[in-house]
């Protein structure tokens, strides 16, 4: 589109319809209408539709009461015939995308005569909504942002430019009201052009949009900071779950895959993404290569450079979001389907391998602050879970040969990772960054001799850091994993609480309300929503408060409790909607006992385990239903 932002150049053709209509009548008789050469078209008000770069509207060219029995359609065009030869429509099998809240600004500025720009408080994925009265042929334009110049206007350049929305007014004296139908855009600020008269609180709103998961769980606790850190992560969930999870609702709106598992806790312990899931999987077996190779975002719309293409710790979504649908939602049809485009892209691997273990391309650890780490650490690290998740799934379908044979290969290849990347000196990996550390832990290379040293070591290295994490998004959720499966729940809370870059609660002490592109984002610019950082959410449920399912469980039949009251909180909860029904956990710490109500759904029995104050656990076998449970003593700040 000439003269607008565009990340892509494609072509699709012209738009296309087919559709189905069945209208049965107060008799009881029916009339089915399909579309075929009758039907008429004509051009509608829509004249200008880019996905990057705006929609125009001309209200003057709607062709008034064309829906109405009765109208005079002698001068449409009859429809032609628009074969799709080589393509297979299939049904939407995900909730459509729909407009979930309405923002109203809670301020406006006039940085220049006729530009007003008002603030809707809150980033957010969706679409103004304008309301004017004015003369016919006057033409509003709105800018949307995520941040603003130094002189108040809307900034774009993180976001792409130029990018606006154009409405011109058919000089209706009872007021119009419009919001752009073809396309969406990431925003926090709205920057209106040529009003016809002056704005009132109500010109414009922001409208909330995301595919229509329904909510599935929910936090919240005594730290104001945690709670905000939750809401960061959620609201960029929400910004970027649209027809495909995007890395940002502005600038690429592109399905990049390593956040689709990497960061599929966050996602689904807020909504419910059984449906959903299932059709992204299918986008990504549909970009499959015949070689084998998945490519790092699906739909592949744009095809990127070698290590942008091919990275496991993205291709290999192709496995891991499967595993993640049968684990959560007990889903073995989607393993089944998908199980042999899975071996294809297994054998791709090795086809990037000199020794069929060890695996050395792709991007690293991506938006880190220390790039030490090799990249042979994160591209080997993604072999072992990919090859260690297909044993797993071969023995959910029933394929128990391939299940040892996939095992097997796991354990080969985290046996290459320590022969390869080891220190037995300073008992560390790789160039000894956390990133090395936490890989190693979280894929068991580390030997169980080694393993107390290795976290010693990494968390010297997080207090040396001053409590501030390095890593960059593939080792940010295996570190939260690592320090609190080795009860180290302590040191997450303390680099949590981190109000200063790297931390999240930089981001929200500079004003962020949605998680951004990069520790530092909203000094640093880029994108101000984007949840690839969002694995603290994971943490704050299933470790802070506790509620989660037993290591080998499938779709919470056995749920685990197991809270970490750390730090100075007083109180913590969570709930989840799980296939059984909802699951919630809440506890309270005082001075003299730690409270604990756990409620449980319909099914085998749970385990829960009560924390004492000195650092002990007291495990109890729970059947469904609600209970309490009050553990006294002497509960310090750290109990």
């Amino acid at each position: 589109m000439p003269g607008r932002y565009a990340k892509l150049h494609l072509d699709h053709g012209r738009p296309r319809a087919r559709a189905l209509l069945y209208v049965v009548h107060e008799d009881g008789t029916s009339t089915t209408l399909v579309t075929d050469p009758t039907w008429r078209t004509t051009e509608g008000p829509i004249t200008l539709s880019a996905w990057f770069g705006g929609e125009e509207h001309d209200a003057r060219l709607a062709p008034h009461g064309w829906d109405r029995p009765g109208h005079d359609r002698r001068t449409w065009r009859a429809a032609v015939p628009a074969p799709l030869d080589g393509v297979r429509l299939t049904a939407r099998s995900h909730p459509p995308v729909e407009v979930v809240d309405s923002i109203t600004p809670v301020s406006m500025s006039q940085p220049r005569p006729g530009v007003h720009v008002f603030d809707l408080g809150v980033n957010i994925a969706g679409r103004p909504h304008l309301k004017a009265t004015g003369p016919e042929g006057t033409a509003v334009v709105i800018r949307p942002g995520e941040l603003l110049t130094a002189d108040g206007t809307v900034n774009q350049r993180f976001t792409g430019s130029p990018c606006y929305d154009r409405y011109t007014l058919r000089g209706d004296p009872a007021g119009e009201e419009w919001a752009p139908a073809t396309v969406y855009h990431g925003f926090r600020y709205l920057q209106v052009e040529q009003l016809p008269g002056p704005p009132a609180p109500d010109t414009v709103r922001g409208e909330v949009m995301r595919a229509a998961n329904p909510r599935a769980g929910g936090f919240s606790c005594s730290s104001d900071l945690l709670n905000g850190i939750h809401r960061l992560i959620d609201r960029a969930v929400q910004g970027n779950m649209f027809s495909v999870l995007t890395d940002c609702p502005h600038r690429e709106k592109l399905g990049w895959l390593e956040q689709t598992h990497l960061v599929f806790p966050a996602v689904a312990c807020g909504y419910d993404v059984a449906a959903y899931y299932r059709k992204l999987v299918r986008d990504m077996a549909d970009a499959q290569t015949e070689s084998g190779l998945v490519p790092g975002i699906a739909p592949e719309y744009k095809v990127f450079e070698d290590k942008f293409r091919d990275d496991p710790n993205w291709g290999g979504a192709l496995v891991l979001a499967p595993w993640h649908l049968y684990r959560t939602y007990g889903d073995t049809t989607i393993l089944r389907t998908h199980y042999p485009d899975m071996l294809r892209y297994l054998e791709h691997l090795h086809s990037r391998s000199d020794d069929g273990l060890l695996l050395r391309h792709g991007l690293g650890d991506w938006i880190t602050f220390d790039d030490s780490t090799p990249k042979a650490v994160t591209a080997t690290y993604a072999h072992h879970r990919i090859a260690t998740a297909l044993g797993d799934i071969a023995e959910a379908i029933g394929r128990t040969a391939d299940a040892a044979a996939h095992r097997r290969l796991g354990h080969r290849i985290a046996g290459a990772f320590h022969a390869e990347f080891f220190d037995p000196d300073r008992h560390t990996y790789g160039s000894g960054s956390q990133a090395c550390d936490a890989l190693a832990l979280e894929i068991g290379a580390v030997p169980p001799g080694e393993r107390p040293a290795v976290l010693d070591h990494l968390v010297a290295a997080i207090r040396a850091a001053d409590d501030h994490v390095t890593v960059g998004e593939i080792a940010l959720p295996a570190l939260l994993r690592v320090l609190s499966a080795h009860a180290r729940d302590d040191v997450v809370f303390d680099l949590l609480s981190r109000t200063d870059s790297p931390s999240y609660g930089y981001q929200l002490a500079h004003g962020a309300t949605a998680l951004t592109e990069r520790w530092d984002g909203p000094t640093r610019g880029s994108s101000q929503n984007h949840f690839m950082l969002g694995a603290a959410a994971e943490w704050l449920i299933a470790s802070l408060v506790g509620l989660r399912q037993a290591a080998d469980s499938v779709a919470y039949d056995h749920i685990v409790v197991r809270p970490a009251p750390v730090g100075g909180l007083t109180w913590a909860s969570a709930w989840y909607e799980t296939p059984r029904g909802r699951a919630g956990v809440t506890w309270h710490r005082g001075p003299d006992e730690f409270r604990l109500t756990v409620a449980l759904p319909p099914g085998a029995p749970s385990r829960v385990e009560l924390p004492l104050p000195d650092g002990g656990r007291d495990v109890r076998e729970v059947p469904p239903g609600t209970w309490e449970f009050t553990v006294p003593g002497r509960w310090s700040r750290d109990g």
